[in-house]
């Protein structure tokens, strides 16, 4: 994918605007932390994940240049990338044929159905359903579309940092969780700009940003974690691995155990459902004792000002009370 700039940015929140919702910024209970931490809403986004906003720049950037073809769009998904792909080809009256894992959950898959996408499911893991999406838009002529490694996705997914630096002004860090890297390649580029640190928070069993930094190129991961049907791409994307080479992004890794119980614990204290893509990038900032190698997340400065993304909330909350820890 090629390397996006601060200007795609601009250019994908204009092309956006009033068609995405903007995220809310709620504050943590002030006075409970030597630093001060703030919630980006952004599961309230339509269709539940930050992906709308990748979806619509992708969608509304070929209705402009008229390369929308009449075969529609297709796209390979754990589920986030699929709703937000099928929600903007139905605004845009064109059809969506979304291939997922027969793992995805059923919540997801269901929401597809009513957006009226023609989901197929394949394969075990995403790098399945990617394989079968590929060979679809080979055969059909539909316009390959891609959930997050494309440059128009990763400008729309970095729309939101502009809007949370627009409610904290003087914010010092953003930390997002990260699958393949569209949300932190995006993110990234826009908070360098207004001189933010960005963290980048995977799953100890879904690491591929983690495994490509070390051999200094993308390669392919196994993918085990608690959190891989949003966070499960076996391959980082070679821009989002250029982009968290910066001094300004800084990579952590978080066990399924402290995943587990981020979300639990925005539940019980907050009564926000968020699958657990979202508490990943939370349990970053909550200490590791999994007995796993994972380093110990992220300690942020007494005074420090920091916001979490919160980047989806496509789960079934029946189990907020009786999931097991995981192990």
């Amino acid at each position: 994918m090629p390397s996006i700039e601060y200007a795609d940015i601009r250019t994908a929140a204009e092309r956006v605007h009033g068609h995405v919702r903007p995220v809310t910024v709620a504050p943590a209970d002030p006075g409970t932390l030597p630093y001060e931490l703030h919630y980006a809403l952004e599961l309230m986004q339509h269709t539940g994940s930050f992906k709308a906003r990748g979806a619509q720049n992708f969608l509304l950037a070929h209705r402009e240049a008229g390369t929308l073809p009449t075969a529609g769009v297709t796209i390979a998904s754990g589920g986030n990338a699929g709703l937000a792909c099928a929600w903007a080809a139905r605004r845009q009256n064109v059809t969506a044929t979304v291939f997922v894992p027969t793992t995805a959950p059923k919540v997801k898959v269901d929401k597809l159905v009513a957006l009226g996408a023609d989901v197929r499911l394949v394969g075990s893991e995403y790098a399945e359903a990617l394989a079968a999406c590929e060979d679809f838009a080979t055969t059909t002529g539909a316009l390959a579309s891609h959930a997050y490694d494309h440059p128009l996705i990763a400008a729309g997914a970095g729309t939101l940092l502009d809007e949370i630096h627009a409610r904290v002004p003087d914010l010092d860090t953003v930390v997002v969780a990260v699958g393949g890297g569209g949300l932190l390649n995006g993110v990234a580029v826009a908070a360098r700009h207004h001189g933010i640190r960005t963290v980048a928070v995977e799953p100890e069993g879904s690491r591929a940003l983690d495994a490509a930094l070390r051999a200094g190129h993308p390669v392919d991961v196994t993918v085990r974690s608690v959190a891989a049907d949003s966070l499960g791409a076996r391959r980082a994307s070679a821009a989002a691995v250029e982009t968290a080479r910066h001094d300004d992004v800084r990579g952590v890794l978080v066990g399924d155990a402290a995943i587990v119980r981020a979300r639990r614990a925005l539940w019980d204290d907050r009564r926000l459902a968020v699958e657990h893509a979202a508490a990943t990038a939370l349990a970053a900032l909550a200490p590791q004792d999994d007995g796993t190698d994972a380093p110990s997340g992220y300690r942020p400065a007494r005074g420090e000002k920091v916001c979490v993304v919160l980047c989806g909330a496509n789960t079934d909350p029946g189990d907020l009370t009786g999931e097991p820890e995981a192990r």
